[in-house]
């Protein structure tokens, strides 16, 4: 059985997707772009994208019932790989230390809306 999980903590699908998807004790979070819920708009830089995409993450989780702790796998999609240190400080101060998730960091050509950063995660609710 699936359940789908929707915030206003988080930015509106874009597309034909959700937010998030339970099967089981497991959260599937779709890519989170670094859209400010409330307005609609990214921040400039990649720093304050990373840490949008991160709020957008951690509503979803929460309204799933789980904390960033839960997060056990994220990927994260780079504009521009040279970014991955400043994006890395801000991804650590989300997680705590031991509990990290395994992570895989990957640049991509283009992402949606030119954003420079998109996070998604996979969560373990059990």
């Amino acid at each position: 059985m699936r359940k789908v999980v929707a915030t206003a903590g988080a930015p509106a699908a874009i597309g034909p997707y959700s937010q998030g998807n339970i099967t089981g004790d497991f959260l599937y979070i779709s890519g989170q772009l670094p859209i400010n819920p409330q307005t609609g708009e990214m921040p400039a830089g990649v720093e304050a994208q990373t840490k949008q995409s991160l709020e957008n993450v951690k509503a979803i989780v929460e309204a799933a019932g789980g904390t960033m702790d839960h997060v056990i796998k994220t990927t994260v999609f780079l504009n521009d790989m040279n970014d991955f240190g400043t994006m890395n400080g801000v991804y650590a101060s989300y997680f705590t230390e031991g509990l990290y998730p395994s992570r895989s960091a990957v640049e991509v050509a283009r992402l949606p809306k030119d954003a420079l950063v998109e996070v998604e995660a996979i969560v373990y609710l059990g």
